[in-house]
């Protein structure tokens, strides 16, 4: 036995086996334990097991409306590179620079030769184009560093990226990605290219991979938690994403059964897994690991039952017919629907030494079986039926091309390639383009989009990831001594102190406020700061699926809108007219619009008024932008700067832990992300504002970790402006309406986050902006009481908050503005986005109108 090798506990015991397949015939949710029993069965045991599988995933079949159909997928394998920074010691298909050399290969395939395969497939009928390859190569090889320089890419996923795009206009093939281990920037710079991408657990033992002698030991990529945060990665984009287990590499029962209850539990979260393959281990020559027995087919048969029994009906499982020696009935027996990718081109590059069988052979035995064998895409069935957000609108002329309208499936066609291209409608006018305004008489249609119940997840699953974070912390600091230091050097403030700060009530919470304000007066004064600009949210379609969000439409929606161009840029024009100095414009991530629409809108803007100041594209859409243009964030924002942008709004942060923020969103941009937005264009010279929301799923100490982030980011590159308290609105918001998140914040916590937005953030950012919009009048007074300096804007028009529930209208004037002010008792003064002073020209502008503002424009004819 090999030293990654763990004993394997004796057979269950009878009463043990027969207990637990009591429950699967039953219909009972197994345990883990449970599973790890049946998966041990062997005899008659393994027959009944697989007899009630069976008739789980028939009742699945039944439902999907395929009954007796199993399915398989007509391929070419293409081996993009064989360079690989992972050390597997199981594997053959990584080589190293030296051989590849030698055979007379590149370090990467070529287009030509990529493309070679794909038309020869095209023409004998295949629709998938697998493209797989080893983990970020050119992290261990030079070689493949200096070909990917040579050849003009970024990064390997750069190139997987071109190729994908030349397959699908130059052969209509469509292109099955496994690239190894992606980032979430890497999932949102693919799913343009490609319907389905995939990627294998293997297994969640860490073991295995971190001790010495283990199959997947020096290999960084195959750590389970770095694996597991890839799918869920994969479910927050809207992935259709294809994932499963190698079993037989020497995981005990237990930890396969493990293995399995992971993938539910994420399938579960983000219904996003399209399939899961069960493959067993093959021992291969020439690799660390080729004295190891096989897996036994029985083993297979086990692993193919119970995860039919975890997944549920509903679920797609395969196993490869090459690797089972023809025992294609047991399989079926043992409850798969499919067999994978089957090439009558290509070789299985990962195990050569398996030829595929022929497409009739499997189609007689799947017969002999009693199932009727069917040709499906690479994206399965149920995602092609359910369109966006799982399908790019770029993929989908070439996904309709090929798919059957009524069943998803796979229609008798050759594949031709069509155009890869930007959807036709671009800026065109549609839907509610007056919400703006109505959103203050008529209202919102309705309390929840259309697709509530599935645009953001499984909410039961999702409400049990939110328990842990809401825990409130226990706190025994002083908090007279916590007091004490703020009011002396709130900079030494330790962390425990600050939480108990951030806990404050009653008493300890008026001296706290009295010190935050004090601190006010003494950094930036007495005057209270506000700018005359409005708001252009120019689209609220979005398909990403923030759970806070009330704004978001599908396409469909009733109160679903985009603007024109010409719209936006007469917005800002009577923007202009009335006195404001900024226009503030943000919108949902449309799937119809380019990653240049962002230019175009600041290009517009700055064409009508080229004295405005455009503070817009949150980091979200920045990121958007970027991943559809398949540039660099760097490169994008040099761009957008350079079509007229001039800041960026700090919003898209929420709260920046991304414990609480995979249970606020489930496909925005991670922490790293979103920092990595700030930090470049503050570093491009492009100012930001920094934001915080919350009272939703989060405590104090996620508010604490978020300053102290903030203020890090601040030391290092000077470009926040400002800090913008953005109290959560509950009332329509989705993970409220779910019953997971919390009626937003209270009066102590708005007193508490503002005072210590005050002391936390000092001296790095100055000015705390507190929001009528979201407090009122007499709120925003209390904060401004609290060490605010900053009230934000007249907005003009407001329906992201409005969608939200706010009840405090969509405009302030600047007299309202004076006088919030003076209810604190402070004077009040305009500026501009950068905290400069406002041209006199402007401030007779704003006068002239203030108080009545001319009819907001009607945007589109009667």
């Amino acid at each position: 036995m090999t030293d990654h090798q763990h004993e394997r506990p004796g057979r269950p015991t009878e009463n043990a086996m027969r207990r637990a397949l009591k429950r699967a015939r039953d219909g009972v949710a197994l345990d883990v334990t449970e599973a790890a029993v049946l998966l041990q069965a062997r005899g008659d045991d393994l027959e009944d097991l697989t007899l009630s599988a069976a008739r789980v995933r028939d009742a699945g079949l039944e439902a999907a409306g395929r009954p007796g159909v199993i399915t398989y997928s007509k391929s070419v394998f293409i081996p993009l590179t064989r360079l690989c920074r992972d050390k597997c010691h199981y594997c053959t298909f990584v080589t190293v620079p030296g051989k590849l050399r030698r055979a007379g290969h590149g370090m990467f395939m070529s287009p030509d030769e990529v493309l070679d395969i794909a038309r020869r497939g095209a023409a004998l009928g295949c629709k998938e184009a697998l493209i797989t390859l080893g983990d970020k190569p050119e992290d261990r090889w030079p070689e493949a560093r200096e070909w990917l320089d040579a050849h003009g890419y970024d990064d390997t996923i750069a190139y997987v990226r071109a190729i994908a795009i030349r397959i699908l206009e130059e052969t209509g093939l469509l292109p099955h990605l496994n690239p190894g281990v992606m980032t979430w920037t890497d999932f949102q710079r693919l799913k343009p290219v490609a319907p389905s991408m995939g990627m294998m657990l293997e297994t969640t033992a860490t073991r295995l991979w971190s001790e010495p002698g283990g199959p997947h030991y020096g290999s960084p990529d195959k750590e389970p938690a770095v694996r597991l945060r890839v799918l869920e990665d994969a479910g927050r984009s809207s992935v259709p994403f294809t994932s499963g287990l190698l079993i037989g590499i020497g995981e005990t029962y237990e930890e396969r059964a493990d293995s399995l209850f992971a993938l539910r539990r994420i399938s579960r979260a983000y219904h996003g897994i399209q399939e899961l393959i069960m493959q067993n281990f093959r021992a291969k020559p020439d690799t660390a690991m080729r004295g190891m027995p096989d897996a036994e087919l029985d083993e297979l048969v086990a692993t193919v039952a119970v995860a039919r029994h975890i997944m549920g009906p509903s679920a797609c499982l395969q196993a490869p017919p090459n690797l089972v020696a023809g025992e294609y009935a047991r399989l079926i027996g043992a409850g798969i629907d499919d067999w994978g990718g089957v090439s009558p081109l290509t070789p299985d590059h990962v195990n050569p030494e398996r030829p595929w069988p022929q497409i009739d052979e499997l189609a007689e035995q799947s017969a002999a079986a009693g199932f009727r064998l069917e040709e499906r895409l690479c994206v399965y069935p149920e995602f092609v039926q359910r369109g966006e957000p799982w399908l790019d609108p770029r993929l989908l002329p070439h996904v309709r091309a090929l798919a059957d309208a009524g069943t998803g499936l796979a229609r008798d066609v050759k594949p031709e390639g069509l155009p890869w291209q930007e959807p036709d409608e671009g800026f065109t006018a549609a839907g509610r383009t007056d919400l703006h305004v109505t959103i203050d008489t008529t209202g919102r249609t309705s309390d929840r989009r259309d697709d509530f119940d599935e645009v953001y997840g499984d909410w039961e699953a999702l409400r049990e990831a939110a328990q842990p974070g809401m825990v409130p912390s226990r706190i025994e600091t002083d908090v007279r001594q916590a007091l004490k230091q703020a009011a002396d050097d709130p900079t030494r403030l330790t962390d425990d102190e600050a939480l108990a700060l951030l806990h404050a009530d009653g008493p300890a919470l008026d001296a706290l406020t009295r010190i935050a304000d004090d601190l006010r007066k003494t950094v930036v004064g007495d005057d209270v700061t506000y700018v005359v600009t409005r708001n252009i949210n120019f689209t609220n379609v979005c398909y990403t699926g923030c759970r806070f969000c009330a704004f978001a439409q599908r396409r469909t929606d009733a109160d679903a809108y985009t603007l024109s161009l010409d719209q936006v840029a007469d917005r800002a024009a009577q923007a202009w007219d009335v006195g404001a100095v900024e226009v503030c414009m943000q919108g949902g991530i449309h799937p119809d619009l380019p990653g240049t629409a962002y230019f175009d809108i600041a290009r517009a803007v700055k064409k009508r008024v080229p004295g405005m100041h455009v503070h817009a594209f949150s980091p979200m859409e920045v990121v958007n932008g970027a991943t559809r243009t398949g540039l660099s964030i760097r490169e994008w924002l040099t761009a957008a700067k350079e079509a007229g942008l001039d800041s960026i709004p700090g919003t898209a942060a929420e709260i920046l832990d991304d414990e609480v923020r995979w249970i606020l969103t489930k496909g925005k941009l991670p922490t790293a992300t979103w920092i990595e937005v700030v930090k470049t264009a503050h570093e491009l010279g492009i100012r930001s504002s920094s934001t915080m929301m919350y009272g939703h799923v989060d405590q104090p100490r996620h508010w604490l970790g978020h300053f102290r982030t903030l203020a890090r980011i601040q030391q290092e590159t000077g470009g926040f402006t400002e800090f913008v308290t953005l109290p959560f609105i509950h009332t329509n918001a989705p993970v409220y309406l779910a019953g997971i998140a919390r009626p937003g914040p209270t009066a102590r916590d708005n007193r508490a986050v503002t005072a210590m937005a005050r002391i936390l953030l000092h001296p790095h950012i100055t000015n705390i902006q507190t929001s009528w919009v979201k407090l009122g009048a007499e709120g925003a007074a209390e904060m401004l009481r609290s060490g605010a300096n900053d009230l934000g804007g007249t907005l003009m028009e407001e329906t992201i908050s409005r969608m939200a529930g706010s009840s405090y209208g969509s405009y302030r004037s600047v007299q309202d503005l004076v006088a919030i002010a003076e209810a604190a008792g402070r004077p009040a003064k305009p500026r501009t986005t950068l905290y400069g002073e406002v041209p006199e020209e402007r401030q007779q502008a704003a006068a002239a109108s203030d108080g009545h503002l001319p009819e907001l424009l009607p945007v589109l004819p009667d």
